[in-house]
């Protein structure tokens, strides 16, 4: 029996391969001659290249992203250098453009699935179980979507392949062992309504949905599997309203408690009956990713995006207040016509929505995008190898992109781990750029020498008030509790902060307060901090004289943001 061997190296162990599932369980009648293999690239390839040759395919093939190009690369050198006679197929969207130069680069690779791959892995699969030869030697090969080396070694390409109705891809979840422990991916659409010049999903215009009863039904398999989260890869999932409407309601309707669904959505096309519906969700249902990217009107218009930025913030401002969704709004540096001070007023802007975490990417210039097509128009220098990141535009210099990197840095240390609400709540009310103060905090852990290492949570509070010595308004006490009450706000410490009182001070208190032992924390603070769902303080809080007490509860957590819920007992503030 011929082995056919899909290879998939992913990011992260958590992360699963959604294309080469659906791969295999396209495959038809051939589908047991199909294998996968997963690893990551966090692994020695030397391991995955032993483990490869070991499982003997009659042929391979590679899914080959952004992340993983160059990784995959080395990997099939190596591998026809051990085995020269077995074809090597690859596929996705790294490959999917400029093919001719990738396939004379690399001449080891047999040939390229371009774009949507089932029907294409399917008649591919059935060529090899059935002719058994190898491609390089047939003059001619009648399968669309793909390029491929013909008789003479010359690069040959077939038809374009038309896009496949999307309720004919078979579900390919049977069977939910080897996902344990990691995200389940799934699409309800393929392509984009939009032209995001940054995006390939723009390029490809034919939007297609799977039919709503097969998405339930399928859907409910997860949900009865209980499996903790499912990613919706659709590239915006609320284009179609009554699409995301059906959807969303059968999930209300069918919660079960623990299965959490990602989407990715414009928020600016929500209605209010969909505000409305998600106003009643369980918290922790959904989670929403928001691509913002730029709060610039010239450049939002350049990028050919469709937004409406006041409907935006105003749909953002009333998801945070139901207080039920995880909201993840996203940045992008380097982009037309946006400086330094522009993309400084963006992230002020955004940040001022206080969504439960703030992206700050860099532009990368995608092959085949209408982005790569004007890069020299726009002044645009970026790395050659992927991701094929920014270094400058002619709005923004390398200098500028560095201090933004810095910010970023800084910004997903204090803020998008969420170990330091209160504090980073308390430091909006002095001061005047949030973005000013992390470029400041990054460029003071760079003088001390601070950059570059790994840092225990106590070490970053200690840094952060060596920082604020000296800053208008910032009372080293009050930034203290602040910061002690964010410590176990997450956990019950088995380390206390020098700063934090004696606890045997009031151990008769804890006794009373604390039952469970150290499922529950008590702690005195002389402030008191914003409530959690408020937004950045205007002004800081008044010392009072007597503490409150409060307790830290680790046996109920916030299913957002898993802190403990915190409960004010003894004295408390009038």
């Amino acid at each position: 029996m011929k082995k056919i061997l899909l290879v998939a190296i992913n990011a992260k162990y958590i992360h699963s391969n959604l294309a080469v599932h659906s791969l295999r369980a396209s495959a038809g009648g051939c589908k047991e001659n199909v294998f996968i293999a997963e690893y990551t690239i966090n692994q020695m390839k030397d391991d995955i290249l032993q483990n490869l040759y070991i499982q003997k395919p009659d042929i391979i093939c590679f899914s080959v992203y952004l992340w993983n190009l160059e990784y995959v690369e080395a990997v099939i050198r190596e591998f026809h250098k051990l085995c020269p006679s077995v074809p090597i197929w690859v596929g996705g969207p790294e490959v999917s453009y400029e093919t001719k130069a990738f396939l004379e680069k690399h001449a080891a690779i047999t040939g390229v699935m371009i774009g949507e791959g089932e029907d294409t892995f399917r008649e591919l699969c059935e060529y090899y179980v059935s002719a058994g030869e190898c491609l390089s030697q047939a003059e001619q090969l009648m399968i669309d979507g793909i390029a491929y080396r013909n008789q003479t070694g010359e690069i040959h390409f077939t038809p374009v392949r038309q896009p496949k109705n999307l309720s004919d891809v078979p579900f390919c979840y049977d069977d939910l062992e080897e996902y344990a422990n990691r995200i389940i991916y799934y699409e309800s659409s393929r392509g984009c309504p939009f032209s995001c010049s940054y995006c390939l999903s723009s390029v490809d215009k034919k939007l297609r949905f799977r039919d709503l009863e097969l998405v339930k039904k399928e859907l409910q398999f997860f949900l009865d599997k209980k499996v903790p989260q499912v990613k919706f890869v659709d590239r915006t999932f609320n284009c179609d309203h009554h699409h995301a409407m059906e959807i969303w309601k059968y999930l209300v309707e069918h919660d079960q408690g623990i299965t959490n669904f990602h989407f990715e959505i414009s928020a600016d096309l929500l209605r209010e009956d969909e505000l409305a519906l998600i106003s009643t969700m369980r918290p922790g249902l959904i989670q929403l990713e928001i691509g913002v990217q730029s709060t610039n009107e010239v450049t939002i218009q350049e990028i050919r995006r469709s937004m409406k930025l006041e409907r935006v913030k105003e749909v953002v401002q009333k998801i945070r207040e139901f207080g039920n969704v995880h909201q993840h709004l996203d940045l992008i540096a380097g982009l037309p016509y946006e400086d330094y001070e522009s993309f400084r007023h963006s992230f002020d802007e955004i940040y001022a929505l206080w969504p439960n975490q703030l992206q700050l990417g860099f532009l990368k210039v995608l092959k085949g995008s209408y982005m790569y097509e004007n890069a020299k128009r726009y002044g645009i220098a970026y790395h050659d190898e992927p991701p094929y990141e920014v270094l400058y535009t002619n709005w923004l210099s390398y200098e500028e992109i560095l201090k933004i990197k810095c910010v970023e840095e800084m910004l997903e240390v204090y803020y998008n781990s969420g170990q330091f609400e209160v504090t980073m709540k308390l430091l909006y009310a002095i001061a005047d750029s949030m973005f000013d103060f992390f470029l400041e905090l990054g460029q003071f852990y760079e003088e001390k020498g601070y950059s570059g290492m790994q840092h225990s949570r106590i070490k970053r509070c200690e840094i952060l008030l060596a920082f604020l010595r000296g800053k208008k308004n910032a009372s080293e006490e009050l930034f203290q509790e602040a910061l002690t009450f964010d410590l176990y706000y997450r956990e019950n410490c088995k380390t206390r902060p020098d700063w934090a009182p004696d606890p045997s001070g009031y151990k008769e208190m804890t006794r009373t307060y604390c039952a469970n032992g150290k499922m529950s924390h008590l702690e005195p603070f002389h402030y008191h901090f914003p409530e959690k769902r408020e937004q950045g303080a205007d002004r800081l809080p008044v010392r009072r004289a007597n503490p409150c007490w409060v307790v830290f509860h680790y046996d109920d957590r916030d299913p957002l943001d898993h802190q403990a819920r915190v409960e004010y007992v003894g004295t408390s503030f009038q």
